[in-house]
């Protein structure tokens, strides 16, 4: 039996969703208009029909809301970096809010004392972290570089980014041209970027091995954009530099209030926006209180994006992640920063059970910043812990909804402020920031 062709159809859009999605009601079945704006009547067309509900693209805007604005990106509504270009910052971080506030009711049943004022920065070229997916079309004539599409699992024919860091942002093109001179071009599917403070890394992950002219071309590139080009053919630990040959220091940023240099490799996990990166920092330690008498402990530590600058201000700081190789970093920091007072420790926060040694060593100030999966395990043993104050940084308000339950319900602590950090403007991402405190 032939499948029914789709075809275009018009809606008056009745609510959103939190990652802007217009919701339409058709013959009693949901459907979620991917960009389309409460009270607005557009034209669409399904993509992907589910169980209780269909997801649709948007095709025109027939009646326009208010709040709509004119996305600043070519490519918007086909990328799927981005979800929010068309309405304001202020519109988008009210939505992030909303729904910060509608996950802590519906599944932590719980309110904050206070509400925190969002946490702003720059809304265009913030991000310092991506992913670029790489496909040679034959089709079009061209390498596509880029996010992925929207609706479909394409790569979007794009041709700059206007949330990448500077230079990444304008140099879309640049690397289309590069890959398409490259002998490998068909087998190199992703190029991972790294801006920092002192220089900007791209990583060329490889499936065959690029022969001499394919290097010289990479190391071309590098140089004409004050680029270190890096090839990655297998693990991470695959990593090669070949532009420049040798550097003298690895890559950083600091975190200026506090005389932090955190130099990191360009596969390591680092939060994307520098400017909320600097302001996060300072609020989780404005709010912990850390002073000379206390003891903190900082929980998915990283490479010691916290624990660093905590150890300037508290008596002893102990960070703890699960992976060895951010643990050993960690470490080279504090050393590299002069730091006596911290220590860093590899361990799987899911499996501890209180007979450890640096669990029962005494806290009474804790750091969570886990990731989106939240910190169940932890949270539900924070009695081995007892601290007085607790700082939870999160990627997902649905599991800080869910560890705030067990916090405030289970061990009775205090929910005493939350709030939103807008850590990638455009996007559906919600951040968030929440303090608790021992009753």
């Amino acid at each position: 039996m032939a499948r029914k062709r789709r075809e275009p159809e018009t809606a008056t859009i009745e609510s959103a969703t939190h990652d802007g999605r217009g919701i339409a009601a058709i013959s009693g079945k949901k459907v979620f208009v991917a960009g389309a704006l409460p009270g607005e009547r557009v034209e669409f067309i399904r993509r992907k029909s589910r169980r209780n509900f269909d997801e649709a693209e948007l095709l025109d805007v027939i009646e326009a809301s208010a709040d709509r604005i004119a996305a600043k990106c070519e490519a918007y509504g086909r990328c799927g970096g981005c979800s929010l270009q068309h309405v304001s910052e202020d519109y988008q971080r009210s939505i992030k809010s909303q729904t910060l506030k509608d996950n802590l009711e519906r599944i932590g049943k719980v309110e904050p004392e206070s509400w925190l004022q969002p946490m702003t920065g720059p809304i265009w070229g913030y991000r310092r972290r991506a992913r670029l997916a790489v496909k040679d079309v034959a089709a079009k004539g061209r390498v596509l570089v880029g996010f992925r599409e929207r609706h479909a699992p394409f790569i979007t024919d794009m041709h700059r980014c206007e949330v990448l860091a500077k230079p990444v942002g304008g140099l879309i093109d640049e690397l289309s041209e590069l890959v398409g001179k490259l002998s490998i071009r068909a087998r190199l599917p992703q190029i991972e970027i790294a801006v920092a403070d002192n220089s900007t890394a791209m990583v060329f992950r490889v499936l065959d091995a690029p022969d001499d002219a394919d290097k010289s071309h990479l190391k071309a590139f590098g140089v004409a954009n004050d680029c270190r080009i890096y090839l990655q053919p297998g693990g991470l630990d695959s990593l090669q530099l070949i532009q420049p040959e040798q550097v003298e220091e690895s890559l950083y940023y600091t975190l200026p209030e506090f005389d932090i240099r955190i130099d990191f490799e360009p596969i390591d996990f680092v939060q994307v926006n520098r400017d909320i990166n600097q302001q996060m920092v300072r609020f989780a330690i404005e709010h912990l209180c850390p002073g000379p008498d206390d003891r903190v402990l900082d929980l998915y530590c990283g490479i010691g994006n916290f624990s660093l600058p905590l150890a300037r201000r508290a008596g002893t700081v102990l960070g703890v992640e699960g992976e060895r190789s951010l643990v050993l970093r960690a470490a080279d920091n504090a050393a590299r920063n002069g730091l006596e007072n911290v220590e860093f420790r590899a361990a799987d926060l899911s499996q501890i059970d209180g007979t450890e040694s640096w669990v029962k060593a005494g806290w009474n100030r804790v750091l969570l910043d886990p990731a989106r999966s939240g910190a169940a395990e932890v949270v539900a043993r924070m009695h081995l812990f007892n601290p007085e104050r607790i700082v939870y940084i999160s990627c997902h308000p649905g599991t800080l909804a869910r560890d705030a339950d067990i916090l405030v319900h289970q061990h009775g602590y205090r929910l005493e402020s939350a709030g939103i950090i807008d850590m990638f403007p455009h996007t559906a991402h919600v951040e968030s920031i929440a303090v608790f405190t021992r009753q």
